[in-house]
Order: C-alpha cells, then structure tokens, then sequence
C-alpha cells in the first residue's frame, strides 16, 4: 500500500486490513456488554481493553460487511465512527477498506491561499440530481469562471433525505443520497485535475436531533456544564472528555488524509467550549499541520467572537494555527449597503461607514468595541493580520436561508448595487466567495431545508416561524405562515440551481472579475503584510482604501456605496484595472467602484 492510498488509522470504529480482518472498537462506558452484531450472524461479545473501550477483531469481515452494536437492552446502533451508512442514520453500519479507491492525483500539489477564489455549494442542491458525481459535471464550469476553491457544506451523515448538513449525527459518513465514499473521492479527485482545491465543512460544536445515540451508551460524551444554542455542550473538557477530543480530532485527519482534502471550514467554533489548556481548536491545529500531506493546507473558521488571535501568523507570514475566518463583518457592510435593511444585527452596519472601511482594510469591524445587538464586547484586534487572514462575501448559505424565504440579494436590492458590492468584494485583497449560482445572478432561493418527521419536524417547522416573529414584516400570524415549511419536499426542490437560467452576460462579467483578480490583485496579495490597510471617509457610505506591499506597491479602492454621487476623491496616481459605474474628476455616480493599483517603480 502506498501513501496515496493509505487509511487513516483511528483509536474508534472498524478498521479493515488484509492480515487481520476488521477490528471493531467502541468507546461505551456506561455498559458492561456490548454485542458487535454483523447482518446474518450471530451476536457477538466485545472484550473490554479497559477505561470503557470495547473491541472485537472479526477475520472474516470483508469489505462490505453490514453491522451494528447492540446494546445490554437489545437496541441496535451504528457506529459512531462509521464510515458509510448505506440505509441512514438508523441503520447498519458499512466496513470500508479506504485504501480500494485508487487515486490519479499523485501530480496534485495544491494551491498557495492568496490565489484562492472560494465557491460555496451544497452538494444536494448544486445540481438536479444532488449527487457527488453530478457535482464533478459542473467542475469545467467552476474552472472556466475563475474559481479554483470549493467549499463542500457538511456531508456527514443526517437523518432523511435532505438537510443543510448541519444536523449530522455520524460525521465520518459521507451521507448516502449523495453517493458512497468512492464517489466523494472522485469528485476531489477531478477538482485536483482541474486545479481546484477542496474544502469541507465540518461541525464540531454540536450532533443534530435525530439519529445520535451516543448519549445511550457513552453519557460522559456531553456536559451539562457548557450549554450552546443546540442544547448541552460536547464534553471537550471535563472528565472522560480525552476520547471525545480525539473523536473530533481524528475526523479532521481522517477527511483530510483519506479524502486527499485541501482543507477544512470548522463551523461555528464559538460553540466549541474549552476551558482547558490546550484548547481544542489549538490541537486540532497542531495535529492536522504536523499531518503528512504534500500540499497547502487550508484551516478556516466560522467564529462570530472575532478572535483574531487564533489567525496569527509567523514572522514569514505563514498562518501559525488557522488560515482564515469567514468575514461575516465584510458581508454586513456590503448588505445594508446595497439592500437598506437595518432589521436585527444588521442595525449594527447600517449608516455605518467608519465600519464599511474598518472592514475592507482591517478586516473586522469590530475590534473589542460594544455590540449593542449582543450587550457585550466583540471581536479582537485584526489590522496586524494580512487580508488573506480573512474570507469575504457578498452571498452565503446562512445569510440567504436564514432569510425566511431564502432569497437572494439580487432578488431585493436594486441591480446596480448588486454589481458595486460585487466588484468591491471580489477583488478584494481578502479571498473572495461566491455562493453557489451568484456568478451569473441566480434567482433561485436557498431557504432552510431538512427532512424530519413527527413531533421533531412539528418543532422545527413552529420554530422556523418563531424566529420571524419580531420582525415588522412577520408580526402578523399570517404572515408567518408564507414562510416555507423546511420539513417539505418541495422547499428543498426550490433550493435546487436552475441551470437553464444561466445569465450569459452575469457570468462574463463574474468571469472578466476573476480573470482581473489573478492577473492584478493576486501577485500583490502575496506582499500585503500586517498593518498595510488604511481608509479615509469621503462621505455616507464613501470610502476610498488603501493596501500597501511590503515594496511599496498601492491598491486602491475608491467606493460610493449609495444612491447619490460623492465628490472628494483624488486622482488615481496608478493604473485603473477596474470601474463599475461613471467617473467625473473627483466625484463618483451612485454605486460607483473604481479599483486601481499603482507601481512604487
């Protein structure tokens, strides 16, 4: 076996090699018996090896075999480990050899981080028939636009048929109504042969509702101690918690050495609670970058804390821990500039211009100060961050289907902001993202989905709605029941791209962009160190920033992100690469951006 087709070797679930057969290992200390129950055998007993593992070494249990764990009351469960659930959640468990996939990207070196252009997609909405292997049609479409990032929203295991991702009980199952783990690796393996790289989103901070039965036989895997919007915490720290951080740990190296991953997003890690030291993101970091991988490897975070401190990087500019947070700051500003909205978290942005610049050249917009929103201080210090500690968007998963109809920007804000905000973000020195059917102006929703039943999706539905309440236009009940129920079919339909409704002219200029950003901003992207980020307010909603290389190089972006013209800009001392909207002297039409960069020699 070579090192491109190695398992990755983890202390839980079934590992299968040719000399022994598959070993069987669960952490369950609140029992003592487990059955291991192979589909059309005869249960049988696992050995205690001691601090409440339980293991059986089965000779004959090929590749293919069906399994479960049963329980001293005779309930069945999968492994929590498992690496294929072919029936879902509730059913058998698959052993899978990882190393039977044979790769063909032993030539794929990655890609340095300040070229990347990042593409968000859901794998069951990214094409008609949600399918790994459909998703690998549309790759020549994402490389031809300028794209060579994606970032996989979770593909862990979930209950039903449909779900975001985000309520996956067995994370270290590629969920079977997008394919089996082959085909996931033959959707990584055609990006790296067209030059894109592959990120996965991952959920550490919570197990979704239905299908989690670790609780039943290993308690001591959640604390009542620590409480986060999903109910009680994952034990990271408390007594016991040592299997529960390795379980997290090994799912990252087991997606990244396995799946020849680039890369991980971990998803709200502000919900991650940690009082000890180390905490656990710290080593998840350290174990992934001392990973033997033979590429870049990409680490970014969802953390609404903007905790700068955990993007730092080395004297030579390397991301010592992680590489990059989602900039949920830069999209703010570029919202309630294009759409008005002031609703919620975004009366924090709206007016705000000091903001808008602190956030195109700083990064976040709040550095320690108050969030009235919240009654507390947010965020940490980030102008000693390079741009690339941060990735922005005008567009993402949440910030559309956390709308309660799921639509998207250009479905509500006029058509010419929609271009201003677009050309600020995507040459942007910070990486960009496009969510997926932004790069020729989808009109299709992406509201929330999911696939539960009973009482559970009576909860979800009623909740969904309750969430809307206080906003003027939901007050009324009626209102509130226009809004989509997430637990029906025919909402995840709606989410599905129309690919006949490609704009040609959008996605040219999505593309002429793109090809801009990689010919201009992204060689300068590369000597843009810490504290190169400066604005000056012309006016309401009226920046003009600047980025200086460690040589001395300037870009510049000057901006009037209103529905009136601005005057006071100076004259471009460079060379203008991009303009969106009409320039005259110093002053700028309604959502103008102009983007110019000028050479120190």
């Amino acid at each position: 076996m070579t090192e491109t087709y190695r398992a990755h070797a983890m202390p839980h679930g079934a590992q299968w090699a040719a000399h022994i057969g598959t070993r069987f290992r669960l952490w369950a200390p609140a029992h003592p018996r487990i059955d291991l129950v192979i589909e059309g055998r005869d249960p049988l007993p696992m050995e205690d090896i001691g601090n409440g593992w339980r293991e059986r070494v089965v000779r004959d249990a090929e590749p293919g075999t069906l399994y479960r764990f049963r329980l001293p009351d005779g309930l069945l469960v999968p492994d929590p480990a498992s690496r294929f659930q072919p029936r879902d959640v509730h059913g058998p468990s698959e052993v899978i050899d990882p190393t039977e996939y044979r790769w063909r990207d032993e030539a794929w070196e990655g890609r340095p981080w300040h070229e990347a252009v990042v593409y968000e997609l859901h794998v069951g909405a990214f094409t008609p028939e949600g399918t790994f292997r459909a998703a690998i049609g549309k790759l020549d479409h994402l490389a031809a636009v300028g794209v060579n990032a994606v970032e996989v929203m979770p593909v862990g295991d979930f209950p039903g048929a449909r779900n975001w991702g985000y309520d996956g009980v067995l994370p270290y199952a590629p969920d079977a109504s997008y394919g089996r783990p082959e085909d996931f690796k033959a959707f990584v393996e055609a990006a790296h042969l067209r030059g894109i790289s592959v990120i996965l989103d991952v959920v550490y901070n919570h197990f979704g509702p239905d299908g989690n039965y670790l609780s039943l036989y290993a308690p001591g895997f959640f604390t009542e101690r620590h409480h986060t919007p999903w109910g009680i915490a994952v034990n990271y720290d408390g007594e016991h918690s040592r299997p529960v951080r390795d379980f997290a740990i090994h799912n990252a190296l087991y997606w990244l050495e396995e799946y020849h991953l680039d890369g991980l997003r971990l998803d709200a890690v502000h919900a991650i609670i940690d009082d000890t030291t180390p905490h656990l993101l710290h080593e998840l970091s350290v174990r992934a970058r001392h990973a033997t991988l033979n590429r870049p490897l990409h680490l970014i975070l969802e953390n609404e804390e903007n905790a700068a401190s955990r993007l730092l990087r080395s004297d030579g500019g390397r991301a010592e821990r992680y590489t990059a947070q989602w900039n949920d700051d830069v999209h703010h500003v570029l919202h309630v500039a294009a759409s008005g909205e002031g609703d919620s978290y975004y009366a924090e942005y709206i007016g705000d211009t000091d903001k808008l610049g602190r956030a195109l050249a700083q990064g976040f917009a709040f550095q320690g100060e108050m969030m009235r929103f919240r009654g507390t201080p947010r965020g940490e210090p980030s102008g000693e961050l390079p741009p690339t500690a941060f990735v922005s968007f005008v567009q993402n998963h949440d910030q559309i289907g956390n709308r309660a109809f799921g639509d998207r920007l250009n479905g509500f804000a006029p058509p010419e902001a929609v271009r201003a905000v677009s050309a600020v973000c995507l040459l942007l020195p910070q990486v960009p993202m496009l969510f997926m059917g932004e790069e020729w102006g989808a009109e299709t929703p992406f509201p929330f989905f999911c696939d539960f039943s009973g009482d559970l999706a009576d909860a979800i539905r009623d909740g969904r709605r309750e969430e809307f309440k206080h906003f003027p236009a939901f007050r009324d009940e009626a209102a509130r029941d226009r809004i989509p129920d997430p637990t029906a079919e025919a909402t995840f339909l709606s989410a599905k791209l129309d690919w006949d409704e490609v704009d040609t002219d959008a996605l040219g200029r999505t593309r002429a962009l793109l090809a801009r950003r990689q010919a201009e901003v992204a060689p300068l992207v590369a000597r843009i160190g810490a504290h190169a980020g400066s604005y000056e307010i012309l006016g309401r909603g009226a920046v003009t920033v600047r980025w200086r290389t460690e040589d001395g190089d300037e870009l510049r972006l000057d901006a009037n992100l209103k529905a009136d013209p601005q005057g006071g800009f100076s004259d471009v001392a460079g060379r203008e690469i991009w303009r969106e909207g009409e320039v005259s002297g110093a002053r700028l039409a309604p959502w103008t951006v102009r983007w110019s960069v000028h050479r120190a020699r």
